[in-house]
């Protein structure tokens, strides 16, 4: 092999390397038998929800990972192999793919890492499950709120009665 391109090689390692390095997220799926259309779908929802989707060598992803501390998951990189990273959301990237996975039965999640952790496919599968951001804030807000509500309900009520 020339040294051209192994120097390219190295290069799409080191690149990739640092890409995973900075995510909050990363999932691992065997795209196998999806129809071009399918697939297309499926870009379309991970960038909806800004996850990177790419397709790279096996042995230069292997290299990238262990480079960027993630070890341990040389026995799911095998096949077609592609990988939806996420920067923001830790749990976008689990719940498009596992979503699809389940809608067409093509797609095959393999594992992945969610702050850090390497994960199992049905730790993923969990991750999955987990509400959206925005649906966390929302019910975390709704929570704080009822007991203030009552609080200030209760207090109303006493002014009322001094009042009177």
């Amino acid at each position: 092999m020339s040294t051209e391109i192994m120097k390219v090689k190295e290069q799409i390692v080191s690149d990739y390397a640092e890409k995973l390095a900075k995510a909050k997220s990363f999932v691992i799926v065997d795209y196998r038998g999806l129809t071009v259309a399918e697939d297309t779908q499926l870009r379309k929802e991970l960038r909806e929800n800004n996850v990177e989707y790419s397709v790279v060598k096996n042995r230069l992803t292997l290299r990238a990972m262990e480079k960027a501390g993630f070890a341990g998951l040389d026995q799911v990189l095998t096949g077609p192999t592609a990988v939806a990273i996420s920067y923001d959301d830790a749990v976008a990237p689990a719940k498009v793919l596992v979503t699809n996975a389940k809608k067409n039965n093509k797609l095959e999640v393999k594992g992945g890492m969610v702050e850090g952790k390497i994960l199992s496919v049905n730790e993923i599968n969990g991750v999955a499950s987990i509400p959206a951001k925005p649906v966390l804030v929302a019910q975390l807000l709704g929570m704080l709120q009822t007991p203030i509500r009552g609080l200030a309900v209760a207090l109303s009520e006493i002014a009322k009665k001094q009042e009177a």
